[in-house]
């Protein structure tokens, strides 16, 4: 489904195909919801691939929506 990178200070995990974002991580979080603050950012996130789902990343409209929440959580 994904990779882990082992950095010396951090490990990423990349998932490589939008299918297994939508049908296993997204399912995952949402039956186990995040705590704190990055519970905004996960929120933010399901807003982008709705988003996408709806081609909508592909208009001027959507794509501002989605560097305006990028943006807002840097």
């Amino acid at each position: 489904m994904g990779y882990v990178y082992n950095n010396q200070t951090k490990i990423d995990f990349k998932v490589t195909k939008f299918d297994d974002i939508v049908d296993k991580i997204i399912p995952f979080f949402k039956k186990h919801p995040i705590r704190g603050i990055k519970a905004l950012d996960f929120a933010d996130f399901c807003i982008v691939d709705k988003l996408i789902k709806q081609k909508k990343h592909f208009t001027s409209e959507g794509l501002d929506h989605i560097k305006k929440n990028q943006s807002r959580n840097e």
